[in-house]
């Protein structure tokens, strides 16, 4: 009996607490319900006042748009009255034109009319007048016209040739003006040196002792100079002084700078000249290729081919009447590189071409060219432009100028040569120029005298007008201009001036 109840008392124990458990679980079921019953009317309730409020909003909203509509719609209306009121005034106005028109056309109707019964009136007119004028005139209408049209012809063309002749004529003097302001301009701005120096060929001694130590035993030292310099070293009465002679300046400097340095340093002799000449030879071709370098960057050029710039560096040591011909040669690319920027060419194509137009001068040949014809022929070989070729030749009128800058380097090359002060020759040899100039000019019949004036530049001529004629006159100036060409040299150009006139004198008494 007590192990009974000692399994039945854990037993209720156990139902009892299952009991408990599930009464207080239906408990909060229950009021878990209640909740979501509350829950469920209270948003019921929200949803029925916001259901509430958006019909409010969307009964508002419609009473805006609908009010708006309405504005728009009376607006829109007022706008098509008015527009009706504007067509029918428009359309009135139209109205009226059209009247107006209509009224226009009926006059102009009637005035046609009338202009057609007037031609009709006139060109019976015109055809008794032109027949009357053929009876008169005895020529038909196509005659008159033919000669009517002639005449018009005639005076069209006197007219046209009195324009041109005009035309011509103010061309010609504003051109020869605007050319004189141009040259003038270009010498105005010129700033370029001109070394007038002459290369010296006269060595100073220090005393007429060091003649023999030149000399040297049996002439050796002098020979020996004279074979690696390839010049002439003349020894003569003249006091503390030799004379250094060669065609070749550039030689002629190498030798002269050689004996300085021999004198200065006192040991002369053949091992001693020849390391001072070998010495004093690379020193003088450094310089060359310094002096073409230091042109070429002066004037602006580039892309010049090292045989030019040492071709150019040799023009340093030579002289053209005294006129330094690298200085020369600059200043001429400078003219020509002026005139250009005035008359709008091509200034790189007239600077290098007034640069290189003498560079035949500084090429080392035994060729029978002139300089023009040498500097043609190198410039074209190293591919430079062909106007720049063309200059080159043209500027002695070697070749003929194919182009504006051969003619401005030719203009240049005279403005640098001929200006007062550019070159220089001795007196003996200007008087016996000009006095050759003379006697040419008076060898020829006709002439009664001849004057040099202008330091020789021009040539003016007096003849006698009973032997020669007026083309007589003409021939004869181009017969002495042709024998001064051929039996002179001189810079520049000669103008040669024939006067000739008939002087009748009459006295009343």
């Amino acid at each position: 009996m007590k192990a009974v109840w000692y399994v039945a008392l854990p037993l209720t124990g156990l139902i009892l607490g299952w009991s408990i458990r599930w009464l207080y679980a239906r408990f909060q079921l229950a009021a878990a319900e209640q909740q979501a019953e509350r829950i469920k009317q209270d948003a019921v309730k929200e949803a029925e006042a916001q259901k509430k409020e958006i019909l409010v909003e969307a009964k508002d909203q419609l009473i805006r748009e609908r009010n708006q509509q309405e504005r728009e719609i009376r607006e829109r209306r007022a706008e098509l009255q008015r527009f009706e009121r504007r067509t029918m005034q428009k359309e009135e106005i139209l109205d009226k034109k059209i009247a107006a028109i209509d009224k226009q056309e009926q006059a102009l109707s009637a005035r046609e009319k009338a202009i057609a019964e007037k031609e009709t009136f006139l060109a019976g007119q015109e055809e008794r007048y032109r027949q009357e004028l053929e009876r008169i005139s005895g020529l038909s209408a196509e005659e008159a016209k033919k000669l009517i049209i002639q005449g018009l012809e005639n005076e069209a063309k006197r007219d046209a040739q009195i324009i041109v002749n005009k035309i011509e004529q103010e061309a010609q003097v504003a051109g020869e003006k605007k050319a004189r302001d141009i040259l003038v301009t270009t010498m105005q701005r010129l700033a370029t040196e001109v070394t007038t120096e002459v290369t010296v060929t006269s060595v100073s001694l220090p005393s007429d002792e060091m003649k023999g130590r030149i000399i040297g035993r049996e002439g050796r030292n002098i020979r020996t100079l004279e074979t690696l310099t390839g010049v002439d070293v003349i020894i003569d009465d003249t006091p503390e002084a030799v004379v250094i002679s060669c065609f070749d300046p550039v030689r002629r400097e190498i030798a002269r700078v050689s004996l300085e340095r021999l004198i200065t340093d006192g040991r002369i002799h053949p091992a001693r000249i020849e390391e001072v000449v070998q010495k004093v030879t690379r020193e003088i071709a450094q310089k060359i290729y310094e002096e073409g370098e230091k042109v070429v960057f002066d004037i602006g050029l580039h892309n010049m081919a090292p045989e030019l710039i040492k071709a150019l560096g040799r023009l340093h040591f030579r002289t053209s009447y005294g006129q330094n011909v690298l200085a020369h040669s600059k200043e001429v690319a400078v003219i020509a590189g002026m005139l250009a920027a005035e008359l709008g060419l091509n200034r790189e194509i007239a600077k290098r071409g007034a640069l290189l137009h003498d560079i035949g001068k500084g090429i080392e040949t035994d060729s029978d060219q002139n300089h023009a014809e040498l500097g043609m022929e190198l410039v074209r070989k190293l591919g430079e432009d062909p106007r720049v070729v063309n200059a080159i030749g043209a500027h002695h009128n070697d070749v003929e100028p194919t182009c504006a800058e051969s003619v401005l380097v030719q203009i240049a090359d005279a403005i640098s040569a001929a200006r007062p002060g550019a070159r220089r020759e001795t007196l003996d040899n200007y008087v016996k120029r000009l006095e050759n100039l003379e006697n040419i000019a008076e060898s020829f019949g006709g002439v009664e005298k001849a004057f040099a004036i202008q330091a020789g530049r021009e040539l003016r001529i007096l003849v006698n007008n009973e032997q020669v004629s007026d083309e007589g006159a003409r021939e004869l100036c181009k017969s002495i201009a042709k024998k001064i060409e051929n039996d002179l040299r001189y810079p520049g150009r000669i103008k040669v001036t024939i006067i000739r006139e008939t002087r009748i004198v009459e006295y009343a008494r």
